[in-house]
């Protein structure tokens, strides 16, 4: 193993981290239509992630680190690179800048709550329930 891949690591490893957060994939515009529905019986959080960007990523460990809403919401995570379309549907449909990271809070099928960067505060989303 060469000193670069023994400081910064190889390309080819994976590094698998658990996280608390038991996230549905967000992949359709038809799935975000149900999660829009159903908001008002369970609110939804929506996570946007780059998954090109070390912002996002570090807001990604900082939110998940912090997050104990546990089964008080629905946790959505959007790959918004590969899902676009979900990403440009949910600016359009909830009238917020897009962002990445972004996280959105879904209640009675409106965005009541949306920070982006390090404005990301599980903290502050634990408040808005």
């Amino acid at each position: 193993m060469s000193l670069f891949n023994s400081l910064f690591g190889s390309s080819e490893e994976k590094k698998v981290t658990a996280s608390k957060i038991n996230w549905i994939p967000l992949q359709s515009v038809s799935q975000l239509d149900e999660m829009v529905a159903t908001s008002g019986q369970k609110p939804a959080v929506i996570f946007k992630h780059s998954t090109r960007c070390s912002i996002s990523r570090f807001a990604l460990k900082q939110f998940e680190n912090a997050y104990a809403l546990e089964d008080n919401v629905d946790a959505y995570f959007l790959d918004l690179i590969e899902y676009r379309d979900v990403s440009n549907e949910i600016a359009n449909r909830f009238q917020v800048v897009h962002q990445s990271p972004q996280l959105l809070l879904i209640k009675n099928g409106q965005s009541i709550y949306d920070a982006s960067h390090d404005a990301i505060d599980a903290g502050d989303l634990v408040e808005r329930l």
